[in-house]
């Protein structure tokens, strides 16, 4: 490890288990003093992973982490989470967005309700945050956001769309992901002139994280976590004049940097 995140504070969202925990895991191990967030603070046998887990495993590997249990679907949640992660270690430096909640529906049958949770969590948390990251980042002129999104909010090519899985039911996932990385490069845009960088990153291959088997979506060549992690790191740490605007998927873009690991 080579410190790249000495004295930086950084906001990881859905961090108890998956994506989020291996890259708070990642930042944490690089020096960062990391607050993670999620709806699960403790053990449940419901779900795999907590808070308190990922929190005690960068505790034991000599990092430093906080962790406040929150709904990021409620404004005030987040309102409350933000403000007492402030208190604790200070305005964060580094923001990942990668919190979220998936229902997988064809588009016919897709309920209002869910469909409304899943914008909310994927598209409007994340602008929230964002919005009450922005003050220290500017005051700071240095910033990073990371929003998580995914190859399902690429362009649908066709017709005819021989390569789309119309039962699969990704039509609102792929619509919320689409969302996430145009936001983020809005506001890289709009945000260029303050030393604050966005930019959105998603797996080339599907994860086989505790959500995706939920939703039984990574039974096959799959991808190695540490993918992700690593292009969180170097898109959290980058130059924000250069390295900006940027919606990237994990493999085309290590091996840009030459930075795949080795299969």
């Amino acid at each position: 490890m080579t410190g790249t995140c000495d004295g930086k504070v950084a906001l990881v969202t859905g961090a108890s288990r998956g994506l989020g925990k291996a890259i708070a895991e990642r930042l944490a191990a690089e020096g960062a003093v990391v607050a993670i967030t999620a709806r699960t603070l403790d053990p449940d046998p419901k779900y795999v992973g907590s808070l308190s887990e990922t929190r005690e495993g960068i505790l034991a590997a000599g990092g430093k982490a906080v962790a406040v249990q929150a709904d990021l679907s409620k404004t005030e949640d987040r309102e409350r989470m933000w403000a007492n992660v402030t208190e604790q270690v200070g305005a964060p430096d580094i923001l990942v967005n990668n919190a979220a909640v998936t229902f997988l529906r064809p588009l016919d049958v897709f309920p209002e309700k869910r469909a409304r949770l899943m914008i909310e969590m994927h598209v409007v948390a994340p602008l929230h945050l964002t919005q009450l990251a922005i003050p220290a980042m500017r005051g700071r002129r240095r910033g990073w956001v990371l929003m998580l999104t995914s190859v399902a909010g690429e362009r649908i090519e066709g017709p005819p769309f021989s390569t789309f899985d119309d039962s699969a039911g990704f039509g609102v996932y792929g619509t919320c992901k689409a969302a996430l990385s145009r936001l983020a490069q809005s506001f890289a845009a709009e945000l260029y002139g303050d030393g604050v960088a966005v930019n959105a990153a998603g797996t080339t291959k599907p994860l086989a994280t505790p959500g995706a088997g939920t939703l039984d979506l990574a039974k096959e060549d799959t991808e190695d976590i540490s993918y992700i992690a690593e292009t969180a790191l170097v898109l959290c740490t980058g130059d924000p004049a250069v390295l900006t605007g940027r919606v990237v998927e994990t493999q085309q873009f290590l091996r840009e940097l030459g930075r795949l690991p080795s299969s």
